[in-house]
């Protein structure tokens, strides 16, 4: 049989979920960046291939897709003086902090951050980073150069702030922006590293923070030029009673009201949070086709209270799975995260309403569909080949009956192997681009300068 020395298979996992209910129980084959068969119990591939992946102890997954994060805040893990604090009085703690942050800051977060998910077998990441100073103009044009070491799939949103405590935000005014400033490097970034392809490495969202830190003038004026430009909109929303309260005050609107009239309400648009919706608002999202990063973890520290998930799905928005900053959640672990999704769903819902099933789905095809990424989130004919492969040979799974259950119920913390667009990135549980121990040396030591600045 003639073979084709671009193709290679994934042979016989352990198990394989989907996400589709399509049968690939022995594999899939892979050529370039796309899976090109999958190979059903009991079968051969039917296509030609040169070179074979033994996955016989592996759990074979799409690869998962966070949906918010902030990368920087790798650097301000468990700082005792944010420790047991609500949202608001958290982030005037370490407001002072981030305003220190420089290019190298910026740099080692991120690589250690996306170094950080890609063992969790998380293969598309966002990144939600809005503080910019006088001497931090370039964070994103870093985030871009750093991405590219890691071999991680990202999607940077480009995050803004201008309204400064001076003006009734929250924010230091040292790192506001004018809306100026903020709209040029906007159209700048798109259009320098924008790719609007199924198969984009690399993708420029528009963020303004959160209704307490920008201006409604902002908001409208960022929505008009996401339209402009066909790129995605993102920011935080209703995710404490505190802001619930703070629009009231300053805008006599409900956050989501504030949204709509701010011209957001609408299909672009995916939201951080997304917990303190009535009935009514989650109806209107839904309609809306809005998207919604439920973030568990960070959540559950900041004592924000619970994200209406299976409300929201059953309205129509689109719900994806995000590990938030590493200053709330204090990891970047997607795996994890979607064990903490699938066990507050549990409880939100009862045991057998919200099953590691749902909480697979939200961390990958939920996810894909909140960016209108439509190849990537499943295992098919056609999809890209980003892949998270799982062993069970740790204690912790020892007499598990059901593989890929036991991911989450047993509390599965690092992939094994990691491919993203058909290039493997994680082999056995290591990086392949990045020595990791320097790594994390260098990130430490700067985020010890870092807490040192701000004394």
């Amino acid at each position: 049989m003639a073979t084709d020395s671009n193709r290679l298979w994934i042979k016989q996992p352990l198990a394989c979920w989907t996400g589709n209910d399509q049968d690939a129980s022995n594999g899939a084959l892979i050529e370039g960046n796309t899976i090109v068969e999958l190979v059903g119990a009991g079968q051969e591939p039917k296509l030609s291939y040169s070179k074979q992946f033994d996955a016989s102890s592996v759990v074979l997954l799409p690869g998962l897709i966070n949906c918010h994060h902030h990368f920087y805040q790798t650097l301000t893990r468990a700082v005792p003086a944010a420790l047991n604090k609500e949202l608001f009085p958290w982030l005037q703690t370490l407001y002072p902090i981030w305003a220190n942050l420089d290019e190298q800051a910026i740099y080692l977060s991120t690589q250690l951050a996306l170094a950080e998910l890609l063992l969790s077998g998380c293969t598309t990441a966002v990144d939600h980073h809005y503080i910019f100073s006088k001497s931090l103009a370039n964070a994103t044009d870093i985030q871009v150069a750093a991405a590219k070491t890691t071999g991680a799939r990202v999607v940077l949103t480009r995050g803004s702030m201008s309204l400064g405590r001076s003006a009734g935000g929250l924010p230091p005014d040292s790192v506001v922006q004018t809306d100026d400033q903020i709209l040029a490097e906007s159209e700048r970034l798109i259009g320098q590293f924008h790719d609007p392809s199924d198969d984009a490495l690399c993708q420029i969202a528009l963020a303004p923070c959160s209704p307490f830190s920008v201006t409604p003038e902002l908001m409208k004026q960022t929505a008009r030029l996401a339209a402009q430009q066909q790129v995605l909109l993102h920011t935080h929303l209703a995710e404490t009673e505190d802001e619930n309260q703070f629009c009231l005050r300053q805008f006599g609107l409900r956050p989501l009201d504030y949204l709509e009239s701010v011209g957001w309400l609408h299909q672009q648009t995916w939201l951080a949070h997304g917990i303190h919706f009535n009935a009514d608002e989650i109806k209107r999202l839904g309609d809306a086709q809005v998207g919604i990063s439920h973030c568990p973890s960070s959540n559950m520290v900041l004592a924000s209270g619970i994200c209406p998930t299976q409300e929201l799905t059953a309205a129509g928005a689109h719900v994806g799975l995000g590990v938030d900053g590493s200053a709330s959640n204090d990891g970047s672990n997607l795996i994890q995260e979607a064990r903490q999704a699938m066990l507050l769903g549990k409880l939100k819902y009862g045991a057998a309403n919200f099953s590691h099933h749902d909480a697979l789905q939200m961390a990958t095809a939920g996810g894909a569909s909140l960016l209108h990424r439509p190849k990537l989130g499943s295992i098919a004919v056609g999809q890209q080949a980003d892949l998270a492969l799982f062993g069970l040979d740790e204690a912790r799974f020892s007499g598990a009956g059901d593989p890929v259950a036991a991911l989450l119920l047993c509390g599965s913390h690092k992939a094994e192997h990691v491919m993203v667009a058909g290039q493997w990135q994680v082999l056995h549980g290591q990086c392949c681009q990045l020595d990791l121990e320097a790594l994390r040396v260098a990130h430490h030591l700067v985020a010890q300068q870092l807490l040192q600045k701000a004394q």
